[in-house]
């Protein structure tokens, strides 16, 4: 973990704000580190809100639970990402829940803890403020789509923002490692698991895509974001 200080804040989109000389590397190393294994839970609804989570290696699982117990799911987060960050502006208690999707790394501070690094770097409340009103903006075009689209143009959106945020130019083609589950995409575009397996059965069969467990190929991305125009109630 030597090699930790802000790689973790630097790689929120927030590159630029921050440097390792503003920063003392050992700021956030003098604070817990832990592991969770695949499977396990970092918190739960209902339990204090009293940490802020710094995820350095991994993925995690943010979501809720429905009156009937159904799953929603919320955010699947990388390295390199924040999460329980609700804590820093008055919840009390957890709304939401997060899970560790793979063996995963976080380095946890508690809300004193960085509020009191807040003090001594004042860039670190302009950092939240992102990480919130990014959320927030995020969680208002995911009620849009759910509102005004239809599910295959929803799961086509999710593919090409997924391209876009998460994945790595291969000449002309765009391919995302440690792809999602049917299920997963399901879960996060309000459709079905066989939903989405048609569609992507569709769009590979078209060509614009191929896709294994492992990672997701998207041969042509405005192609790709063009089937939007072409989507019919699934």
């Amino acid at each position: 973990m030597n090699h930790q200080s802000l790689w973790y804040l630097e790689n929120i989109d927030v590159s630029g704000i921050f440097c390792t000389k503003k920063i003392n590397r050992g700021d956030l190393e003098a604070h817990s580190h832990k592991v969770f294994r695949k499977g396990e839970y970092i918190y739960l609804p209902e339990e204090n809100a009293d940490k802020i989570f710094f995820l350095t290696e991994g993925r995690v699982k943010i979501g809720t639970y429905n009156d009937e117990g159904k799953e929603i799911t919320k955010a699947i987060l990388n390295g390199g990402e924040v999460f329980g960050e609700l804590s820093m502006i008055g919840e009390e208690r957890r709304r939401d829940f997060a899970y560790a999707m793979e063996e995963t790394n976080v380095c946890i501070l508690s809300t004193n803890e960085m509020q009191g690094l807040m003090r001594n770097h004042n860039a670190l409340g302009l950092f939240l403020l992102k990480i919130v009103g990014s959320r927030v903006l995020e969680m208002e075009k995911r009620l849009e789509s759910l509102v005004f689209k239809d599910s295959r143009t929803r799961v086509i959106e999710y593919l090409h923002t997924l391209g876009e945020r998460k994945g790595q130019k291969v000449g002309y083609e765009v391919v995302v490692r440690r792809f999602l589950t049917h299920q997963e995409i399901a879960n996060l575009t309000a459709t079905s698991r066989q939903t989405v397996t048609t569609i992507l059965n569709e769009l590979r069969s078209k060509g614009l895509i191929t896709f294994d467990r492992r990672r997701l190929l998207i041969r042509d991305m405005d192609k790709l974001k063009g089937e939007t125009d072409n989507s019919l109630v699934v």
